[in-house]
Order: structure tokens, then C-alpha cells, then sequence
């Protein structure tokens, strides 16, 4: 099976299908020509768009991936596509989030306590 996203006029992904693999070689144009719309091709495994397309997510054509919507505004994309904090994640056992304001990860509070 193959899987294929429906974009937007601002290349946001609006839904993905999944259509068999009989029709997976023209793809986007069986879509298109079936549902209407701009479509591209998703891979679960990225092997193909870097990503897998989720709602939401938009396609750079000159990048020819799809990207995850940003997280932070402090957040810059690796060459791989992928979102990163401009601070390495703490290697110990607690758990943190991003704490956009201080630009700094920040211990959550275990409420089991």
C-alpha cells in the first residue's frame, strides 16, 4: 500500500490516503484525477519526503520534504529535516519540556507526588 497527502494551496497537508499499490507508479495523478487536488507521496519508512506527511504538516518543494509544523520559534531544522532545541536534551532519568521563554529545558513536576 501506498500512501499520499493532499495538499493545500500553501502546501499543507490536509489529509492522508492510502491507495493500493496497483496505482502507486502514477499515484498523484490517480488522486488528483479520482479526488481533485495537489497530492504527493508519504513513506512511513522516509524513504521517500524526509517525513511522513501528517495533518498539518507542510511540503517544501525546493527541499522536496515534508516538514513537521515548527515546535518553538527557537527551534532550527537539521539537514535532515527533523526540529531541534537550540539546547541538547538532558541525558539523566527526569523528564523535561522545552520552556520557550528561558530557551532552556525545564524539569516537569511528577505528579505521582
Amino acid at each position: 500500500m501506498a500512501h499520499f497527502a493532499e495538499l493545500d494551496e500553501n502546501n499543507i497537508v490536509l489529509r492522508v490516503i492510502v491507495v493500493n499499490d496497483e496505482n502507486e507508479a502514477d499515484g498523484e495523478n490517480w488522486c488528483n484525477n479520482l479526488l481533485g487536488g495537489t497530492w504527493k507521496q508519504t513513506s512511513y519508512n522516509r524513504n521517500i519526503r524526509s517525513n511522513y506527511a501528517g495533518i498539518g504538516y507542510t511540503y517544501d518543494a525546493e527541499k522536496d520534504a515534508f516538514l513537521a509544523p515548527q515546535p518553538y520559534p527557537s527551534w532550527s531544522l537539521t539537514d535532515d529535516n527533523k526540529w531541534i532545541a537550540p539546547e541538547k536534551y538532558p541525558e539523566d532519568n527526569a523528564v523535561y519540556y522545552w520552556d520557550e521563554p528561558t530557551l532552556k529545558w525545564a524539569a516537569s513536576i511528577d505528579a505521582s507526588d
